[in-house]
C-alpha cells in the first residue's frame, strides 16, 4: 500500500515529473534564445499561444467553481481569484500584452484571435486544460495547470526575452508580456505548489497530482514541438529532439 509522501518528497516528485519534458529545454525555446527565429516565426507563435493562454482565466474559473467552499480552502480560492484578476482585470489584460507583441511582429489582432490559425497541437493543449479544469478535483487541476504548466514559464521566458531586446530591437513596451510573466508566474507557481502540498493529503491524491503534472509537461512539450514542425522546419530543418 502506498504511503503518504512528506511535503518535501511530494515537491521533489512534482519537480521531477516536469524535468524530462521541461519546455525550457525544447528545441523551439533554444532556437528562439539563440536568435535563430525570424519575426514571422514569433507572429505564428503569437497566433497559437493566444489560444493556449489567452483563456487561462477561464480554466481557473472552473477550478474555482470546483473548490469546496470551506474555511480550509479559502486561501486556495483567494489565489485563484487573484490569478483571474491579473489575467483579465488588472491594468492591462495579459492577452492584450501578447497581442501587442504579435502586432510588433507583423501579425494582427484579428489573426491572433482567429482560432483557425492555431495548429492541432495547440488545440490539443487548450482542450486538455479545459477538460482538466472542469472535471478534476481542484487539487489535481491546480497541479496540472499551475504547477505543470504555469510554473515553467519563468524559466522559458528568462531564456527567450534577452534576445528580443539585444538582437531584434523590440522595445520594453512591446515585450512587456514576457517581463511580466517572468515575475508573476514565478509567484503563481509557488502558490500552486503550496496548494498541492497542503491539500493533496492522501497517497492516491498525491499520485494523481504527480501523474497529471507529468502529462501536462508532456503536452506542453508536444505543443512546442508542433510549432517547430509547422513553422520552423522549412527554415531551420527537421526537429531534433
Amino acid at each position: 500500500m502506498a504511503e503518504l509522501l512528506s511535503k518535501d518528497e511530494l515537491r521533489k516528485a512534482l519537480e521531477d515529473a516536469i524535468k524530462g519534458n521541461a519546455s525550457s529545454k525544447a528545441p523551439f525555446t533554444i532556437a528562439w534564445a539563440e536568435g535563430k527565429l525570424q519575426r514571422k516565426h514569433f507572429a505564428r507563435w503569437c497566433e497559437n499561444h493566444y489560444h493556449y493562454i489567452g483563456i487561462f482565466a477561464e480554466y481557473l474559473a472552473y477550478i474555482y467553481h470546483n473548490t469546496p467552499d470551506k474555511e480550509e480552502y479559502l486561501s486556495a480560492k483567494d489565489f485563484l481569484l487573484q490569478n483571474m484578476y491579473e489575467e483579465e482585470v488588472a491594468a492591462t489584460r495579459h492577452a492584450d500584452l501578447l497581442i501587442r507583441f504579435g502586432e510588433a511582429c507583423g501579425t494582427t489582432r484579428e489573426r491572433i484571435k482567429d482560432p483557425k490559425n492555431m495548429i492541432p497541437t495547440t488545440l490539443g493543449i487548450q482542450s486538455w486544460c479545459y477538460a482538466v479544469a472542469a472535471r478534476e478535483n481542484f487539487v489535481v487541476a491546480t497541479a496540472a495547470l499551475v504547477v505543470g504548466l504555469e510554473s515553467q514559464v519563468p524559466s522559458i521566458y528568462r531564456k527567450q526575452t534577452p534576445i528580443l531586446r539585444e538582437k531584434y530591437g523590440f522595445t520594453d513596451e512591446e515585450i512587456e508580456f514576457f517581463d511580466l510573466h517572468i515575475v508573476s508566474d514565478e509567484i503563481h507557481g509557488e502558490r500552486g505548489y503550496k496548494i498541492v502540498l497542503e491539500h493533496a493529503n492522501t497517497p492516491e491524491l498525491q499520485q494523481q497530482c504527480i501523474d497529471i503534472v507529468r502529462t501536462g509537461a508532456e503536452l506542453r512539450r508536444m505543443y512546442m514541438d508542433g510549432l517547430w514542425k509547422a513553422y520552423l522546419e522549412k527554415d531551420l530543418g527537421a526537429l531534433q529532439a
